[in-house]
């Protein structure tokens, strides 16, 4: 006797969660002052609880998550809590996020999993230049001939992601605006600067439905315990390069808020109501207002305190 699809998804969160507390990472060296604390929409956080959501537990980078369409042609490729996503073209596949190098065959596998062949991937792109999104890249392109897309402002830092000494494949660079089309869908990179100096959000509109959807593909607007918002030598403007993120990023019109932490999205949680039925649970603009203003209570919270300890 099969069980209920909304019983299995059910489980398979709650046995999520139950990983994730037993795989708990390391907590980081809590600074001076103690770890800024916001409450915003009735939950309270600190900065090291707000990590610890988005990179779960040890083993969850690299386990996979059931692989599932999302909305129109965008389907989720990724593990338990690194986000990689697969756009399906008449002319071929883009992929977002090959996330570590090691994860590439997780992504292979769910790819294929969902009916497609891996080979078929024509353009590469990434969130932000850390290893845990973008340290894959040369491994798929060396299995796919993809085309690697990479924002100006993050080229520096991907040049040093040589996973085995490979070099970083960059083979077309991009500017903030610009856009990426494939078999008729247009993805447009908005730049949105902090979490890395190139970090990037894209957009694009998918027909779902009868109707036309604005999705949103964040790429992180988080403050990681132990960066520099104040005295930060490499980019003494670090701070209001995340102002102008947070600005582009309330300004999108948002139906549909992805990215590149499942956990911005509450991703787990939708995928057990979709398949109870009903309502396509990752349409949910006002949870994209509600990860906007938590992660910038976050990042005000924090700059606030290393100016208190700054003397400034």
């Amino acid at each position: 006797m099969r069980a209920h699809p909304a019983r299995l998804a059910l489980a398979c969160l709650l046995c999520l969660s139950a990983t994730r507390a037993v795989n708990a990472q390391r907590v980081a060296p809590e600074p001076p002052g103690g770890w800024p604390v916001v409450t915003v929409h009735g939950e309270t956080w600190n900065q090291q609880q707000l990590l610890q959501r988005n990179l779960g537990g040890r083993d969850d980078q690299t386990t996979q998550f059931p692989p599932h369409r999302v909305v129109g042609n965008i389907y989720y490729v990724g593990s338990n809590s690194l986000a990689s996503y697969l756009i399906a073209t008449p002319q071929g596949l883009i992929l977002i996020n090959s996330s570590y190098e090691r994860s590439v065959p997780l992504i292979q596998k769910s790819v294929e999993a969902l009916g497609f062949k891996f080979s078929d991937i024509k353009i590469l792109l990434g969130s932000h230049a850390h290893g845990d999104h973008m340290e894959g890249d040369a491994a798929v392109k060396a299995l796919t001939g993809a085309q690697v897309v990479a924002m100006a402002e993050d080229v520096p830092a991907l040049e040093r992601i040589t996973p085995g000494g490979k070099p970083h494949p960059i083979d077309r660079v991009i500017h903030d605006g610009d856009t990426v089309t494939l078999g008729g869908t247009t993805l447009v990179a908005h730049l949105t600067p902090g979490h890395s100096r190139g970090c990037t959000t894209w957009t694009l509109k998918v027909p779902d439905g009868g109707r036309v959807l604005d999705v949103v593909i964040v790429g992180s607007l988080g403050v990681n315990p132990g960066f520099q918002l104040v005295n930060n030598k490499e980019a003494p403007a670090i701070a209001d390069e995340f102002r102008r993120a947070f600005k582009v990023s309330r300004a999108l019109p948002c139906d549909v808020p992805l990215a590149s932490h499942p956990a911005m999205y509450k991703m787990a949680e939708k995928h057990a109501r979709l398949a109870a039925g009903g309502p396509n649970p990752f349409i949910d603009p006002a949870g994209y207002v509600k990860e906007l203003d938590l992660t910038e209570a976050m990042f005000e919270a924090v700059l606030a305190a290393q100016t208190k300890l700054a003397g400034k």
